[in-house]
């Protein structure tokens, strides 16, 4: 896949949706991830994308928090490669957010 195709598929937050950068792995399908909007959550990968979706620390991802405890737990909704995380910086999208 080339650079202007995986740019053309950058997928944006919806709705109550945040950017956030993976600090820590939990160990299973959990993980704590510093958000774009100042908190810090403890985020799972749902089981759809359990087995189809790999994470490591420092990657970007975007997060879903839930309807209850919002401000502590989410779920994992969308990985970043580092050239569409490389684009969203240079476009500004990630203002809070250090990513390397």
């Amino acid at each position: 896949m080339t650079a202007e195709e995986e740019i053309s598929r950058i997928r944006r937050p919806r709705d109550n949706q945040v950017f956030g950068i993976i600090e820590m792995m939990m160990g299973g399908d959990k993980m704590k991830v510093q958000c774009d909007d100042g908190k810090e959550r403890l985020v799972r990968i749902p089981g759809k994308l359990r087995k189809r979706m790999w994470v490591r620390v420092g990657d970007l991802i975007l997060v879903a928090p839930w309807k209850v405890m919002s401000d502590r737990r989410g779920d994992l909704a969308w990985k970043y490669t580092k050239t569409q995380a490389n684009w969203l910086q240079k476009k500004g999208f990630l203002k809070n957010i250090r990513f390397q």
